[in-house]
C-alpha cells in the first residue's frame, strides 16, 4: 500500500470521525450569548457581494446562477464548490455591500444553514471549515440577528456552541498548515466570545502557539512556499491576538513571534504596486488586506536581505523582481505547488510587467494543472518537459490532490556586485533528463528603469555530457528545443517592433519599455493567459517567446528590458480602475 493509498483511507476515517463529533457537539449544552464579540476584522470584496445579490455564485472555479434560489439549493457541480459554500466566507462579500437587499440574503442564507446543517448534519462539518465559517458568523453576528426574534437568536447561539464542542474535539484532525490554523483561531475566537465556553480558551490559545512553532520557520515561512496562504495565515494570527487581547488575556509568546518573524518575509514577497508575487498557487491578495495586517501586526521591521521563503528579491528606483530561487515544496505541501523554479515577475511602480499565469485552481481542473507548469511562467522550458514533474492525480476529501515530483535537487542563488539589484542563479530540474542546468543572471539597472538577463543551458560535467549526448543521438541530433517565456500582464499594450526583433511594451502609467535579445533564438508574440481569483474567466494576455534549439553543450541567451523613456512626473501611476468582473 502506498502512502498515497493510506493517507486516503486515514482521510475517510477522519471525516466519518468528524461526522460522530459533530452530532455529539450538536447536542450539547449551547451557549447563550456574548462574553465578548470581536470588531468584525474580515475583509470582503464588493464586487463579489453585487454578484451574489444578483444570483451569480462563483466559488472553486465554477458558476453556477440561481437569481430565485437559496444558497444550500443550488446544483453543485463539484464537492470543492460545495465546501467553498460551507466556509461562509460570501459573508465578508455581503456584508461589504451592507444594505437591506444583502442583509436579507445573508440572513435567509444563515439560518437556513442553521435549520439544514446546525445538528452536526450533512456536509461542512470538518475543522477548518467549520473555524472559516464560526469565524465569519461571529464577525456579523449583528449584522445577521438585527431583526430577528427570541427563538432564532437562541438556534443561532446553540450551533455557535455545538460549533465550538466540535473544534474543540476535532481540531487535531485538521491539516498541518492554513487548515489547522483556521480550525484553532476559529476556536479561540469562539471560546473567548461566547458564553459557557470560556473553558477552551486556554488550550487553544496554548495549540495555536505550539502550531506556530512547529509551522512558521526561523524566517517567518511556510512548507507550501505560498506568499497568500501566509498572508492567510499571518492575518488568522492577528485575529487571533485582538480576540485575546480584547478579553483582557495576553497572547503566548510562540503566537507574537511568529506575527514578528512573518512581517518582513511578506514585505520581501510584496511588489512595488503592494500586490504579492503569485507563486506556488498564491494571488495578489485582496486589496488593502496585507496593508491592514502589517500595521496591525505592530511589526516595523523591513524585508531582509537574501533569499526569503525561498524567493529572491532585486529592487531599484521603482521597480522589483521577485524570483522563484529555491527547490518547491515537497509531498503534501506540494499539492497546489508550481514548477515555477526561477521564474520571476517585474513591477515597475503600481503596474505589473513581467508575471505568471497563476493559480487555475478557481477555474477548474485541467486550468489548475496547466497554471502549474513550467510554461506558466517567465522563465525557461525544455520543450515538453517543466523543471518539476506532476504526479498521478489523488482525491483528499473534496479535493484533487497532484503533489510535484522529479524536483531539482539542487537549486541556488548567489548575490553579485550589489546584493540588491544583481544576482546569479540556478537549477538542475533538467540534469536527470537531459543532462542540462539552467543559469539565470538579472541585473536592474540603479535606477530601476532597466533589466538585463542571461539564460544558460548547459552540460556541465563529463557524466551531464555523455547524458545530453544520449539524448541528442535518440532525437537524431536535431537539438534540444526550448524556449524562454516572459508573460505579461493584461494591462499592457505590447507588440513586435524593429522588424520583429524587439517587443514595444507600454503601460497604463504611459512608460514604454522594449525588449530585446541577443543569441540563436527566434521572437515572437504569443497569446497567454493571466489567472486571476474573482474573475469569471480567465484574462486574454500575451507572451514573449525567445525560441531556440540546443546542439552544443551549452547554450546561452542574453536579453534587456528597459524603460524607453521616462515618466512625467504630473503623469505617474493614475490609480488603476475597479476590475471588470
Amino acid at each position: 500500500m502506498t502512502g498515497r493509498d493510506i493517507s486516503s483511507r486515514k482521510g475517510r476515517f477522519g471525516a466519518s470521525l468528524d461526522r460522530l463529533a459533530a452530532l455529539r457537539a450538536a447536542r450539547a449544552r449551547p451557549a447563550t450569548g456574548f462574553v465578548h464579540q470581536p470588531e468584525p476584522r474580515t475583509i470582503g470584496s464588493f464586487a463579489r457581494g453585487r454578484q451574489l445579490i444578483a444570483g451569480n455564485f462563483l466559488f472553486a472555479g465554477f458558476l453556477v446562477e440561481g437569481k430565485d434560489l437559496a444558497i444550500w439549493d443550488l446544483a453543485m457541480p463539484d464537492p470543492s464548490f460545495e465546501e467553498a459554500l460551507h466556509g461562509c466566507t460570501w459573508l465578508d462579500d455581503l456584508a461589504a455591500v451592507g444594505d437591506r437587499p444583502a442583509r436579507e440574503r445573508a440572513q435567509a442564507w444563515i439560518f437556513d444553514w442553521v435549520k439544514r446543517f446546525g445538528s452536526g448534519r450533512g456536509p461542512g462539518w470538518s475543522p477548518d471549515l467549520t473555524g472559516r465559517r464560526l469565524i465569519r458568523m461571529i464577525n456579523h453576528a449583528l449584522f445577521l440577528l438585527s431583526g430577528r426574534d427570541k427563538a432564532q437568536a437562541e438556534a443561532f447561539f446553540r450551533v455557535l456552541g455545538g460549533q465550538t464542542l466540535f473544534l474543540a474535539r476535532r481540531w487535531r484532525s485538521a491539516s498541518p498548515g492554513l487548515p489547522r490554523f483556521e480550525a484553532l483561531t476559529g476556536l479561540v475566537y469562539a471560546s473567548l466570545a461566547l458564553t459557557g465556553m470560556e473553558r477552551h480558551a486556554g488550550p487553544a490559545a496554548e495549540a495555536l502557539a505550539a502550531e506556530c512553532a512547529a509551522q512558521i520557520d526561523a524566517d517567518g515561512g511556510i512548507p507550501t512556499r505560498n506568499p497568500e496562504e501566509l498572508l492567510e495565515v499571518f492575518s488568522l494570527l492577528i485575529w487571533a491576538v485582538e480576540a485575546i487581547e480584547g478579553a483582557g488575556r495576553k497572547p503566548l509568546p510562540a503566537h507574537l513571534a511568529a506575527i514578528s518573524r512573518i512581517a518582513p518575509t511578506l514585505r520581501a514577497l510584496r511588489h512595488a504596486d503592494g500586490g504579492l508575487a503569485r507563486f506556488h498557487g498564491g494571488g495578489r491578495g485582496l486589496p488593502g488586506r496585507l496593508d491592514a495586517a502589517l500595521a496591525a501586526s505592530g511589526a516595523r521591521a523591513g524585508p531582509p536581505q537574501g533569499l526569503v521563503m525561498g524567493f529572491g528579491r532585486l529592487h531599484a528606483g521603482r521597480s522589483t523582481l521577485i524570483i522563484d530561487a529555491a527547490a518547491p515544496p515537497a509531498g503534501p505541501a506540494s499539492a497546489n505547488a508550481h514548477a515555477s523554479t526561477l521564474a520571476f515577475e517585474l513591477t515597475s511602480g503600481r503596474w505589473p510587467l513581467i508575471v505568471s499565469c497563476g493559480s487555475g485552481a478557481m477555474f477548474g481542473p485541467d486550468w489548475h494543472r496547466a497554471g502549474r507548469a513550467t510554461p506558466s511562467h517567465s522563465t525557461l522550458a525544455i520543450e515538453g518537459y517543466s523543471s518539476s514533474r506532476l504526479g498521478p492525480v489523488t482525491r483528499r476529501g473534496a479535493a484533487m490532490r497532484t503533489w510535484l515530483e522529479e524536483t531539482p535537487s539542487e537549486v541556488w542563488m548567489r548575490a553579485e556586485s550589489d546584493p540588491a539589484r544583481h544576482a546569479l542563479f540556478g537549477h538542475d530540474g533538467y540534469l536527470a533528463t537531459h543532462g542540462l542546468t539552467h543559469i539565470r543572471e538579472l541585473e536592474l539597472a540603479p535606477d530601476g528603469n532597466g533589466l538585463k538577463g542571461t539564460d544558460s543551458l548547459g552540460a556541465m560535467t563529463s557524466s551531464d555530457k555523455a547524458r545530453l549526448e544520449t539524448v541528442l543521438a535518440a532525437g537524431g541530433y536535431r537539438g534540444i528545443a526550448y524556449t524562454i517565456r516572459f508573460h505579461l500582464h493584461p494591462d499592457v499594450d505590447a507588440a513586435l517592433d524593429m522588424g520583429g526583433w524587439a517587443v514595444s511594451m507600454v503601460l497604463k502609467s504611459g512608460e514604454i519599455w522594449v525588449f530585446r535579445f541577443d543569441g540563436p533564438v527566434e521572437l515572437s508574440l504569443d497569446p497567454s493567459v493571466y489567472l486571476e481569483k474573482g474573475r469569471l474567466r480567465p484574462r486574454a494576455t500575451q507572451q514573449i517567446v525567445l525560441s531556440g534549439h540546443l546542439h552544443d553543450p551549452i547554450s546561452q541567451i542574453g536579453w534587456t528590458l528597459a524603460k524607453a523613456q521616462d515618466t512625467p512626473g504630473a503623469n505617474r501611476d493614475p490609480v488603476p480602475p475597479p476590475p471588470d468582473r
